[in-house]
């Protein structure tokens, strides 16, 4: 696939899970619990230990699933990623560096943003996406008031997005949101019925 398809599969249900856990085997359940319930497409943060094994592990088990990797901070971190099969990769910061090392190897990158001045400059370093990061930092309204001047920003509300406040985000013009714990804690079935719950809502959204 290339880059604009990914971005394009990655968002296409508007929403993402993302896992952040104590281990490898601790990723490779909350992730599959997710993509079981309905989504396509994950990310697994680098601060997970040995993250890079359930990134490995998670695109063998499940070869249709859109893999990405999370809290990439340099272009080391992006280019292990890929390696191990990373499909898009997402960072809470705006580095040049991991975008170019994404790029290189044909993977959309997705830095983070608080800012209008950041958002621009991320699109003029090629970023596929903007990561609006902590979400919980700013409103759903101010997403639209900035879309109102930046209308071609594609922004993935990141960090404090809630099921109650996913639709919002949507309706204001975000492509996607990035779900953690939100989506993905209490175990499989909880996680199940927290995205079918999530899926239908979003359905309505915007």
């Amino acid at each position: 696939m290339y880059r604009w398809e990914i971005v394009q599969a990655v968002t296409e249900q508007r929403v993402f899970g993302i896992v952040r856990s104590a281990g490898p085997q601790e990723a490779l359940s909350a992730a599959e619990a997710v993509l079981d319930a309905g989504l396509r497409a994950v990310e697994v943060a680098l601060t997970t230990p040995r993250a890079l094994t359930a990134v490995a592990e998670l695109t063998t088990r499940r070869p249709e699933a859109l893999v990405g990797a999370g809290t990439v901070l340099d272009e080391a971190a992006a280019r292990a990623a890929v390696e191990a099969g990373a499909r898009f990769l997402v960072s809470p910061n705006l580095h040049p560096g991991v975008i170019r090392a994404g790029h290189r190897y044909g993977v959309p990158v997705f830095p983070g943003v608080a800012t209008p001045t950041e958002i621009v400059r991320a699109l003029e370093e090629g970023a596929d996406a903007v990561k609006i990061f902590p979400a919980s930092a700013v409103t759903p309204s101010w997403l639209r008031d900035v879309r109102a001047a930046l209308p071609q920003v594609p922004a993935i509300p990141t960090g404090g997005v809630t099921i109650d406040n996913a639709p919002a985000w949507i309706a204001a013009g975000a492509v996607a949101c990035g779900m953690g714990s939100a989506l993905t804690s209490g175990g499989a079935q909880a996680a199940g019925e927290r995205v079918a719950s999530l899926l239908a809502r979003l359905a309505q959204a915007g």
